[in-house]
């Protein structure tokens, strides 16, 4: 019940902004019709708008939480279409802060000491303030100069009422929209709440941030602020404080006379070594979160900020991912169908012929184009879209990867809209690939084995023995734990119950006719002949030998 006044809320909302649009070919669209007519409309002015900005717009109005689930929504790509996705994209994570003295409590409160004791200096007047947290000036004792990231007061129970009401929204649209089973409501806010959850954890935030400050330690392409773990917690977190010009602001970025085509060239690069390199990429890299040294202007430097969204790969979706790129590099549509099939991505029955038939399609008029106009990123989308049709299934982290490449050529894009993204791109990726593949990482990855290979070593001769004996004696068992082998003997098992219904069933017949034909009226009298009886005994006794045979 304490949902309802936030659900009335959201269609009062949903109405003013001509959401209901959006559900008008659902099942449930026409109900909703009569809903309409109780609730306001849109005005003339929101009206006009595309229905992806109409949708912003709403979502801001919710509440940051809502403006946060917009965010998080833009990045499955595969499930909206692109000018929502734009839309959503642009949302600005900005809200009214809460007050600096109730900052000033919670950092007492997590820390254990009073702030005067903490810090040298402690502005109750917050640098920036967002759905999750807002972020406060300070001085260390030492005089250096840090941010305080503080989670919002009551943050927690109000993402768990938020989130439980998404639950009940996808429920509905799990039962009333036609690509139910492709959008997957459910799953789509399991995402958001895991991510949100993630976002709760400042320490989580703050590993985040020391790992990826550690992978470019001493890098002229990347500063990430210092985390200062003595004044962070799960709900605090103290970074270095850095200065510098947003990513966007090309007028500040010229006029400190930074080089422009010299950083979005290394913003190209860092993507790629982020991923492949060390498999682990800043997952948010809108222009909000990423600024410019301003200290180095010939060879200028970015600065990442918010570590909450970071991205990883398996060892194995990383390994498929980078072949993918280099074959369409190379433009060789079969190596890039086999790869998707290879990786599991795609089913085994999948026809490969058709399957890069349709690469082609996408791909060739691409490359119609100088290189310089082709964006990778956009190819990608269109290819993992195109793949839908054949039963792709895309992981998280793989669509999560997808929204970070679109960010960064974006940003590439901006800063040097001549820049040529393949250019730059392809010998990054196989100059780290052939170091990660090559001769001496093989090697190096060999003499990480090693010590576990001669700690298992001594127990090896008994191992061997013990198979060896009892593939001799008859005892050696092969035993397969599968679910498709599981439901292999399951449907074995049905179809033997059935076998043995069916053998019941003509024996019982057989016996049946037996007492007929050899002595109907003593049959009808009940007194039966010995043959009928062991006819019917047959039967019951092969039934039964049937169903035993379920069990083996």
């Amino acid at each position: 019940m304490r949902l309802v006044p936030r659900l009335g809320r959201i269609l009062i909302v949903a109405s003013r902004h001509g959401l209901f649009d959006l559900v008008d070919d659902a099942r449930g669209g026409r109900s909703l019709r009569w809903l309409r007519r109780l609730l306001p409309g849109p005005s003339a002015a929101v009206a006009s708008q595309p229905r992806g900005a109409r949708l912003a717009l709403a979502l801001t109005q919710l509440g940051p939480i809502f403006v946060k689930f917009g965010q998080i929504l833009s990045t499955r790509r595969d499930l909206l279409p692109a000018d929502i996705a734009d839309e959503l994209t642009a949302l600005q994570d900005r809200v009214a802060p809460f007050p600096g003295a109730v900052a000033r409590a919670a950092v007492e409160r997590e820390l254990r000491k009073p702030v005067a004791t903490l810090f040298a200096a402690f502005d109750e007047t917050p640098l920036a303030s967002a759905s999750i947290a807002q972020v406060h000036a300070a001085t260390l004792p030492d005089g250096r100069a840090v941010v305080v990231k503080v989670l919002r007061p009551d943050i927690a129970p109000r993402i768990a009422r938020d989130v439980a009401l998404l639950r009940a929204l996808a429920d509905v649209a799990a039962r009333h929209h036609p690509n139910a089973d492709k959008i997957r409501p459910h799953e789509v806010v399991d995402e958001i709440e895991t991510t949100l959850v993630n976002e709760l954890d400042l320490q989580r935030e703050g590993a985040n941030a020391s790992l990826l400050r550690r992978n470019f330690a001493g890098s002229d392409d990347l500063k990430v602020p210092e985390v200062h773990w003595s004044h962070s917690t799960a709900g605090v977190l103290t970074l270095e404080r850095v200065s510098g010009i947003p990513v966007d602001d090309l007028a500040a970025l010229d006029a400190a006379g930074i080089d422009r085509r010299r950083l979005a060239a290394k913003g190209v690069e860092l993507f790629y070594t982020q991923v492949f390199r060390d498999n682990f990429f800043h997952a948010d890299a809108h222009a909000g979160n990423i600024w410019v040294d301003t200290t180095r202007r010939e060879d200028p430097r970015f600065i990442a900020l918010d570590f909450g969204i970071m991205g990883t790969l398996p060892e194995a979706d990383q390994y498929w991912l980078a072949e993918n790129f280099i074959a369409l590099f190379n433009q060789d549509y079969r190596r890039i169908a086999e790869l998707h099939v290879r990786a599991g991505w795609m089913p085994a029955s999948v026809r490969l012929d058709e399957l890069e038939s349709a690469v082609r399609a996408v791909c060739e008029p691409y490359f119609t184009r100088p290189l310089s106009e082709i964006s990778l990123a956009e190819v990608t989308v269109k290819l993992f879209q195109t793949a839908r049709r054949y039963q792709l299934v895309l992981q998280p982290q793989l669509i999560l990867l997808q929204k970070t490449l679109l960010n960064i050529e974006g940003v590439g894009r901006l800063l040097d809209p001549s820049i040529d993204i393949w250019a730059t791109a392809k010998p990054v990726l196989e100059r780290i690939w052939r170091r990660r593949h090559g001769p001496r990482a093989l090697l190096a990855r060999l003499r990480r084995r090693v010590p576990e290979w001669l700690a298992a070593a001594p127990d090896m001769p008994t191992l061997t023995h013990r198979l060896l004996e009892q593939a001799t004696e008859g005892r050696l068992e092969l035993r397969l734990a599968s679910d498709d082998l599981k439901r292999l003997a399951g449907t074995a098992r049905s179809d033997r119950r059935s076998a043995g219904w069916r053998m019941l069933g003509a024996a019982l017949v057989v016996a049946a006719a037996l007492l007929w034909t050899s002595a109907p009226d003593t049959a009808r009298a009940g007194d039966v002949p010995w043959p009928a009886w062991l006819a019917l005994l047959g039967a019951t006794g092969a039934f039964f030998a049937a169903l035993r045979s379920t069990d083996t």
